[in-house]
């Protein structure tokens, strides 16, 4: 039998999950200019990213006996693009949080640590890349800080 605990947890992470859905879709449209060609599309396919993770997450909350959430938390968005790009590192950081703690908590439970170990592989996978993306400027400084609390 699995806690309700575990369930509750699960529920937070797909609302995040539904979130990077909108904020990532809402960046895609919204990003302008010379960089337009080039980040617009890897905004959209974090956001498919997102919605592939929420299906999965859904699902397995229905299998654990749970109800999933329909609801996402507030979208960051500006049409900075390096305020984007510390957004989009800072969600990562976050997602890697809150599997890392789920993984925590599925402890005994093989199956489940593993299903929540590939998602948290594709979630450092985005911290790694926004890091990357925002060594040598202003906000990488911001963003090392959230990555090394994960960490």
């Amino acid at each position: 039998m699995v806690d309700q605990a575990i369930i509750d947890h699960l529920n937070e992470i797909l609302k995040h999950e539904w979130t990077g859905v909108a904020q990532y879709s809402q960046a895609g449209f919204i990003v302008e200019g010379v960089w337009r060609e080039v980040y617009a599309e890897k905004f959209l396919a974090d956001a498919k990213e997102s919605f592939g993770h929420a299906q999965r997450v859904g699902d397995k909350i229905v299998a654990l006996g749970g109800v999933p959430v329909a609801t996402r938390n507030e979208v960051k968005q500006s049409r900075d693009l390096q305020e984007v790009l510390q957004f989009s590192l800072a969600f990562e950081a976050k997602a890697v949080e809150m599997y890392s703690k789920a993984i925590d908590m599925a402890e005994g439970n093989k199956a489940l640590v593993i299903f929540l170990e590939d998602i948290l592989t594709e979630e450092q996978d985005g911290v790694d890349e926004y890091t990357k993306l925002l060594r040598n400027s202003e906000g990488a400084a911001a963003g090392a800080k959230s990555s090394q609390k994960t960490a």
